[in-house]
C-alpha cells in the first residue's frame, strides 16, 4: 500500500475521547501472543521494555506482570490517562507517558521496544523518523518486536499493509530482520486482521 487510507488516519486522542478503548479494533486484554512466543524464543525473561503506542496500556501491563520494568507511550494524552487508570486497577507498576516518536522527550535505553500498531500508520515520509527515534533507544543487539498490517491482508481500508522484503529495506541502516512471520491481529474485529510479526535486531 503505496497511498493513505481512505480518509486519512483519525485523531488518536479525539478517538480516544470518542470512544471506550475496550472496543477499540486494536484493543486485546491479554499479551500478544506472538509478542509471548518471541520473548520466550529470544531469552528475554527480564529488562526495561518500551511498549511504544501503547493505547489502552494492556500490552504494558500484561509484560509488567511478568517482571519487566515496562515503560508505556502514547501521542494521546487521553490513552495515557486511561492505561495509568488501568494499570492501577491491575495493581501493577508501569511508567506511562505521553510522547511523539517522531519528535521524541524520552530519553534512555531499553532491553527491546515492541510496536503493536504505532508504525503502521506512519506516514511513508516519516518512516526513517520513526527508524532513528527507535535506533537510539536501543543498544547493539536489542530487539524491536513489531507487528504490522500484512500485504496479504484484503482491502484498502486501515493501516498501511507490508511484505517482510518491504520492512527489511525501511529498517536495514540500523537493523538487521531477524524474522517476519505471518500473523493475525488479536482484538475486536471479525475476521482477525492479517499481519505481520517481525523481530528486528540493532546493528
Amino acid at each position: 500500500m503505496t497511498t493513505p487510507p481512505p480518509g486519512g488516519f483519525p485523531d488518536w486522542d479525539h478517538l480516544y475521547k470518542q470512544q471506550r478503548s475496550d472496543t477499540l479494533p486494536w484493543f486485546y486484554a491479554g499479551l500478544d501472543p506472538d509478542l509471548e512466543a518471541a520473548l520466550a524464543r529470544h531469552g528475554l525473561t527480564r529488562g526495561h521494555l518500551l511498549d511504544l503506542g501503547t493505547g489502552p496500556g494492556t500490552q504494558a501491563i500484561e509484560l509488567a506482570t511478568r517482571g519487566f520494568d515496562v515503560t508505556g507511550t502514547d501521542i494521546s494524552a487521553t490513552a495515557v490517562s486511561q492505561a495509568i487508570d488501568r494499570a492501577a486497577a491491575s495493581g501493577v507498576d508501569v511508567n506511562f507517558v505521553q510522547d511523539d516518536v517522531l519528535a521524541p522527550r524520552l530519553h534512555g535505553h531499553f532491553d527491546a521496544v515492541f510496536d503493536r500498531g504505532c508504525f503502521h500508520v506512519m506516514d511513508p515520509g516519516d518512516r526513517p523518523t520513526y527508524v532513528a527515534s527507535v535506533a537510539a533507544w536501543l543498544g547493539p543487539g536489542s530487539f524491536l518486536f513489531l507487528k504490522t498490517f500484512s500485504a496479504q491482508q484484503p482491502g484498502t481500508v486501515g493501516p498501511y499493509r507490508f511484505t517482510p522484503d518491504m520492512l527489511r529495506d525501511i529498517f536495514a541502516a540500523s537493523f538487521e530482520l531477524l524474522s517476519a512471520d505471518e500473523t493475525v491481529y488479536q482484538g475486536t474485529l471479525d475476521p482477525l486482521p492479517r499481519a505481520l510479526f517481525c523481530v528486528l535486531r540493532r546493528r
